[in-house]
């Protein structure tokens, strides 16, 4: 049995394991010339979404690898730098580099008549090969797109400042003396406007929409923890709501007394940020909270309320999308619109085609894509069997129809799942 995967960051990482230790026959492709994905990015001056200040949200021990502990050292929530000396150590421990091609990107994945699959590839040379393999398995992540307003603030075009995505961001001090406007509430936004805010001469969050913001920790404990301990999973999701918002009540009070809007949606309805910098900032003055942009003119940038800022940047940390160009174009993972696969791995209509890690979890993503990487191993071993089509088609549609209900429905929405539940499916299958 003959296996491809599809990038060399956590989740690649992940599955390559498995597959070695199942004792299956894979090569892995990687286009940059190292393992760790989005967390080597920035310290090796590539693009992406890894920017220097960046430290995990979730706890070390669930973020690392089973059966490879991440060093105590590196603290409960490691820089991105230490995660991608960890992963490399991870694939030089578990003997993966030889099955790693670097430089090497995937161009076409397609499946013939008699269910083999050709990937064409391309070397860092330009030349290309074409090899067929039994399974593929992608793990290319789903950070890879910088998702900007559509349409930008009117008169964006007139703006004298600089305009850049998060994507584009890496590190606070390049902005010193600077008057800079974050957009945003997510992850990266509070990340960035804190960060910003230790060099800036003035720094703004622009949030049109409210959103939950959570600590790192609650009652001294890792929330991502509290979201798989058993006492918290075995509440229902209203038991579970009504726990953390009282939490969030004690914790940090209103998310209006820091000038932020409520979100409209009740938590784990909603995205959820967590952060243990933004409101102290934001109380401390260091960033100034303001309602979303109407327009820009010169260096000005209006608000909704009518208030003014002058600005001479606007970082717009709006979210990534992600595309797969090696695949067909209609492809229901392909990221233009919402995500259509069977245990949100399986692509109902081509089998041996999987997917890792195009998931959104609310916690540590690490435990779920070794659950997953574990059951491509079985299915590929025969000791697994996907259902028909059609039944297959059916757990999507009623998944999707969850998801609608909860969340609203969008490519980003189509692949949260709750951790627990997940993995246990998973384990199950």
């Amino acid at each position: 049995m003959s296996v491809c995967v599809i990038g060399a960051g956590l989740s690649g990482l992940a599955a390559a394991y498995a597959l070695r230790e199942g004792g299956l026959d894979f090569v892995c492709l990687e286009k940059s010339p190292g393992v760790g994905g989005i967390w080597r990015r920035s310290a090796a001056g590539e693009p992406g979404p890894a920017y220097r200040a960046l430290h995990l949200n979730s706890a070390r021990e669930l973020t690392c690898f089973e059966a490879f502990p991440m060093d105590e050292e590196h603290g409960m929530y490691p820089s991105h730098r230490d995660m991608a000396v960890y992963l490399r150590e991870f694939a030089e421990w578990a003997g993966l580099l030889p099955h790693i091609e670097f430089g090497t990107e995937a161009v076409s994945v397609r499946q013939g008549a008699d269910g083999i699959w050709t990937v064409v590839s391309r070397g860092a040379d330009g030349a290309e090969s074409v090899r067929t393999f039994d399974q593929v398995v992608v793990a290319a992540g789903h950070h890879d797109v910088a998702l900007l307003p559509n349409p930008l603030p009117a008169g964006a075009e007139s703006f004298t400042g600089r305009l850049l995505h998060s994507m584009d961001y890496v590190d606070g001090a390049e902005f010193a003396g600077r008057r800079v406007v974050v957009v945003g509430l997510g992850a990266s936004a509070v990340d960035i406007a804190a960060d910003v805010s230790r060099h800036a001469e003035r720094t703004v969050l622009s949030v049109r929409n409210g959103q939950h913001v959570v600590p790192k920790q609650l009652f001294g404990v890792s929330v991502d923890a509290i979201a798989v301990a058993p006492w918290f999973t075995e509440k229902s999701l209203p038991e579970q709501q009504e726990f953390i918002e009282e939490a969030l009540r004690v914790a940090r009070g209103p998310l209006t007394d820091y000038g932020l809007p409520e979100p409209p949606y009740r938590i784990f309805q909603s995205p959820v940020t967590v952060s243990d910098e933004i409101l102290p900032r934001i109380r401390q003055g260091a960033v100034r909270p303001r309602p979303g942009i109407e327009s820009l003119s010169g260096s000005t940038v209006r608000f909704t309320d009518g208030s003014t800022e002058e600005a001479d940047a606007i970082v717009f940390c709006t979210g990534f999308g992600w595309r797969m160009p090696f695949l067909a174009e209609d492809h229901p993972a392909g990221g233009r619109g919402p995500v259509r696969l069977y245990q949100r791995m399986v692509d109902p209509d081509r089998p041996g085609l999987f997917f890792l890690g195009l998931i959104r979890p609310v916690g540590s993503i690490t435990r779920l894509v070794e659950a997953q990487a574990r059951w491509v191993v079985r299915l590929a071993k025969g000791e697994s069997v996907l259902p028909a089509a059609d039944v297959m088609h059916k757990e999507v549609d009623d998944f999707l129809a969850g998801i609608e209900r909860r969340y609203g429905l969008s490519a980003g929405a189509s692949v949260h799942v709750d951790v627990t539940p997940y993995q246990r499916r998973l384990a199950e299958l």
